[in-house]
């Protein structure tokens, strides 16, 4: 069974840190695009960061620039997101995606259709 299933989300306070996970499972990422998406209370899902597995490109919402940064690890067929300096406009609800034949800066503005596999999403707070 192919899935996706994030883990990592919680409970922070401004400019604190979180590293989300995205684990895939019945299927390599090898030829696929992974991206993160968030999703506010009211708001669009908008990308974050997408990689492609096969050469480590990289890309970022320009309000994440500097703050995220997006790792795979292919031995674990799993894909990290470390988020620093936290904000309390980074709250939402965490999805990752998968896609294949595509590059990172398609990805990231694709829309919740054109996705190969969805997880099912880790809740990120950033509260004080």
């Amino acid at each position: 069974q192919l899935q996706l299933v994030e883990s990592g989300g919680g409970l922070v306070q401004p400019g604190g840190s979180l590293r989300l996970s995205c684990a895939a499972s019945g299927f390599t990422l090898d030829y696929y695009a992974i991206g993160w998406f968030r999703q506010a209370p009211g708001n669009e899902r908008e990308g974050v960061s997408c990689i492609h597995f096969s050469d480590d490109e990289t890309f970022y919402a320009h309000s994440v620039k500097g703050r995220f940064t997006i790792v795979r690890d292919s031995a674990k067929n799993t894909v990290y997101l470390q988020m620093d300096s936290l904000k309390p406009e980074d709250t939402g609800v965490y999805y990752c995606a998968a896609r294949s034949f595509t590059t990172v800066q398609a990805m990231c503005f694709m829309t919740r259709q054109s996705m190969d596999h969805w997880g099912k999403g880790t809740l990120v707070t950033v509260s004080s």
